[in-house]
């Protein structure tokens, strides 16, 4: 019976402090903290788009995850799926966190069909398609810190992280440690290619993972940025 009892409470201490070990790794300790860079300042808001339901979607105070789909949407289902299973289903319960996917206005009987494609399991609420005019499109796309270019049919497989201010984020150096100890060329990242599944599940599930992490840090009153910003853009460029 004594040595029940002592596996009985060995099991239970186990389960009661797997999950704050799970925790512990979950989230970057606070002396090795680095914010997500701000790679992009004053991305243009949505006050032009219309979204199905006519319920006024925007980026401010949101922490977004912006994409363009184009006129032809279902040829970027893979892309949205991707981003549907690795990102989507991961955060969908941090609040203010949203997926807001870019549009013609003639384009939505196709983003239905995606939409269906890519609902079968759960609902989207914090997945919003938008609708706009091109020049409007475009607009927004040119307010964005960007190295791909969008089609001919307004469309795109990267996405972008924008933050509550209205501010693009991503990593002014991206390279790994290996390369930073050859002392090869600074690359950067401003977008993320969703069709890479290595790139959407381990760079930009990481790097939302501190961006939450640095909001409940300014609610808290601990947030201390020692990030470079965008004029760092301008110094490294020139």
């Amino acid at each position: 019976m004594k040595k029940k009892s002592i596996k009985t409470i060995l099991i239970l201490v186990v389960l009661f402090f797997l999950p704050v070990v799970f925790l512990l790794f979950l989230y970057p300790a606070t002396h090795n903290y680095d914010p997500l860079e701000i790679v992009n300042e004053d991305v243009t808001d949505l006050q032009f788009f219309a979204s199905d339901n006519e319920e006024d979607i925007l980026l401010k105070e949101h922490i977004t995850i912006l994409g363009f789909l184009g006129n032809r949407p279902m040829e970027y289902a893979t892309a949205a799926l991707n981003l549907k299973e690795l990102v989507y289903d991961k955060f969908k319960g941090f609040k203010r966190f949203q997926i807001v996917m870019i549009l013609p206005k003639g384009a939505k009987e196709k983003a239905q069909a995606l939409k269906k494609e890519i609902s079968k399991y759960e609902d989207l609420r914090f997945w919003h398609f938008v609708y706009g005019e091109p020049n409007d499109i475009e607009t927004l796309f040119e307010s964005l810190k960007i190295e791909e270019q969008l089609s001919k049919e307004l469309a795109t497989d990267h996405v972008f992280i924008i933050d509550k201010e209205l501010k693009q984020r991503g990593r002014l150096d991206d390279r790994e440690d290996n390369e930073i100890e050859k002392e090869e060329p600074i690359y950067k990242l401003f977008s993320y290619d969703c069709i890479e599944v290595a790139e959407i599940k381990n760079k930009m599930s990481d790097d939302l993972r501190i961006l939450f992490t640095e909001y409940r840090q300014k609610r808290k009153g601990k947030f201390d940025s020692s990030s470079r910003r965008a004029e760092d853009l301008n110094a490294e460029e020139n």
